[in-house]
């Protein structure tokens, strides 16, 4: 199972700390399944720990099972372990919902109802997806019913007043 570039990196990118320690954990795999003695293993974590590029991290797990094989045309295949995961999707009414319970102040509330509706529908959409983005979402609902419970209590404040200035 070949395992092809991510995008436009290759054999020169620079490794992280990361890379070299997902490198050491697959030859501590290899070496305790046998694969290598003592002294090969120890070289190995070695040479890792002061590798510069992935290419060269790649070299030294070819051979193990969980190492690269061979990807025609593009020099050393990197491992599985070594690309970055991607990041999911953010939703967007959720991003929508954080954006109206934000704008809530400056338009006095105006914008606390949408900010609840695409809240509600947002994390609605999240758990049935693996999109992000459910903080943004409970952003918004929070401001959002906020500003509604702010404009229940104004619009009740002035029936009380306007109904106590009617009976005094």
């Amino acid at each position: 199972m070949p395992q092809p570039w991510a995008g436009h990196s290759g054999p020169s990118m620079l490794a992280s700390h990361a890379d070299r320690e997902r490198a050491v954990d697959v030859l501590r795999a290899g070496y305790g399944e046998g694969r290598m003695e003592q002294t090969e293993f120890e070289q190995r974590v070695a040479r890792a720990y002061t590798a510069r590029t992935v290419g060269e991290l790649a070299l030294l797990v070819a051979d193990l099972p969980q190492g690269p094989l061979a990807h025609p045309g593009a020099g050393v295949a990197v491992p599985r372990t070594f690309l970055a995961a991607p990041r999911p999707r953010t939703n967007g009414k959720a991003v929508a919902a954080a954006l109206c319970g934000l704008l809530c102040l400056p338009t006095m509330g105006l914008t606390g109802i949408p900010a609840v509706v695409l809240g509600h529908a947002a994390r609605s959409e999240i758990r049935r997806s693996d999109e992000g983005g459910d903080g943004l979402a409970l952003i918004g609902l929070v401001l959002g019913w906020m500003s509604v419970a702010g404009w229940a209590l104004v619009v009740g404040l002035a029936v009380l007043l306007t109904v106590s200035a009617g009976t005094g």
